[in-house]
Parts: structure tokens; sequence; C-alpha cells
């Protein structure tokens, strides 16, 4: 579907500027941003996605800040934008934790960063949550497979290099689905100074605790909580390769 975008120069005025400054922000704080996309070659917004400001739509809201689409030259790209609220002073922490997960291919990949904006490549899709509630007919069993197991295998990458999420246990929003990629979205509160727990937390979402895991077993039967809980113990105390490949079996997968 083709996107209509507006110039940012609009971003100055409401309700626009309520996505720029969200909450709140002054007339100052609000050109001074202006002015830092336009460094950041962002020369266009485009108020769509699953999420509300008002009455405009976007790609999401954090604790940290809001995501919409924009373009940069004439590419269609992410810009998370620093809520004026947040406590965090800038937008650096998250880009290098981007740019960490990015090493091993997980996530999107980051183009740039500025105090307020972190810009992104922009994934086309699903969250998941909307994802499996369309799923039906033939081939559904395969396309939950490919993508449960393709946000462990990401989740696996992360374990590895000592990176936690942080947020994988409602996954209804931190996995998007796309054509042909999956990917995990929202880095905001991941550490590399906690012990990771990915692999586990996306496990109990997909099968064990949340609404998700009901409308998983629907599509496909799987294997007892009591054989999922024992390979995830297994993975915990070594996350080696075998273990996690044990867990794959065990998952159906």
């Amino acid at each position: 579907m083709a996107h209509s975008f507006i110039s940012i120069k609009k971003l100055a005025e409401k309700p626009y500027s309520n996505v720029l400054g969200y909450p709140n922000a002054t007339n100052r704080q609000i050109k001074s941003r202006i002015n830092e996309l336009e460094k950041l070659k962002i020369k266009s917004v485009c108020f769509t996605g699953p999420t509300k400001i008002g009455n405009l739509e976007i790609l999401g809201k954090g604790y940290v800040g809001v995501v919409v689409l924009v373009k940069r030259g004439n590419k269609e790209v992410a810009l998370k934008i620093r809520r004026i609220d947040s406590q965090r002073k800038n937008m650096k922490n998250e880009s290098v934790l981007l740019k960490l997960v990015n090493s091993v291919n997980v996530g999107p990949k980051i183009i740039d960063v500025s105090k307020n904006f972190l810009v992104m490549e922009y994934l086309e899709g699903e969250k998941f949550s909307g994802w499996i509630e369309m799923l039906k007919g033939t081939g559904s069993v395969k396309q939950l497979k490919f993508t449960i197991k393709s946000a462990l295998e990401d989740c696996y990458r992360l374990d590895q290099i000592g990176f936690d999420h942080g947020e994988l246990s409602n996954i209804s929003k931190h996995v998007i689905v796309g054509k042909t990629k999956v990917s995990l979205i929202d880095f905001e509160s991941s550490s590399t100074k906690r012990k990771p727990s990915n692999v586990t937390s996306i496990t109990q979402a997909f099968f064990i605790g949340s609404g998700i895991a009901k409308q998983s077993q629907k599509i496909y039967k799987n294997s007892s909580k009591e054989k999922i809980i024992d390979a995830l113990k297994s993975y915990k105390l070594e996350k080696t390769r075998e273990n996690f490949e044990n867990l794959l079996k065990i998952l159906k997968l």
C-alpha cells in the first residue's frame, strides 16, 4: 500500500506537533526538533500504524519514545522520537544496544542517531498478536512454526552475546511478522548487565503462560508443559546449541 507523506515542516503545527513533542512540548522544543530532523536528512513523515496519538496513527509508543514512518531521501525508514517526559536524556544508549543486536543479525538495522531521534530500518509487517489472529487455513501450522522458530533463533543469538531484551514475556508487541522476515523489535528496556533470559521468556510466552499460548495450541498441538519446562531448565543451566536444539525438538520445531 502506498503511503502518503507530509513535509516535516508541518510538524510545527497541531495536531502533528503533539507527536513530535509527545506528550507536551514548547514551541521552542518543537522548532529545535525540526532542525534536528533536517540534520538527520529526514524529509517527510507519514501517519500510519496500529497505535494512535489523538487521531493520528503511529507505528508504536513506549515509555521512552514514539515511533513513526518517515522518509530519508527516497527511502522509508522508522523514526523513534524521544518523549519529552522520558527519563532518558538522549537516544545514545538505545542506539548502542541496537548496534550490538545488529552485530548478530537481530532487530531493525540502525541507520542514524541524534539526541532525540533514532533512525532505523522500517520493518513492514504485523505485530505477532494481530498476525496470529489472522492465521487461518492451509499452511497455517507451517507458517506459525516458521515464525516461532525464527524468533527463537534470534533469542538464542542474543543469549549467546549476554544480551537481555527484557520484555519478551509480552511478545504481542515485540515480534513483527513480515512477508519474508520475522524480527524482534523495541530494545528500550534491554541490558547487557542482566542475566539473559530471551529464549526462556519467549518460549513461556509462546507456549505456557499467555493468551497467545492458547492460540498457538489451537493451531498446532504441542508437547506437555512439563516436557517444555524440563527442556527450558536444561537450557537455562547450560545455554548450549545442543540444549537449544533439544528445546526446538520438544517444541516440534
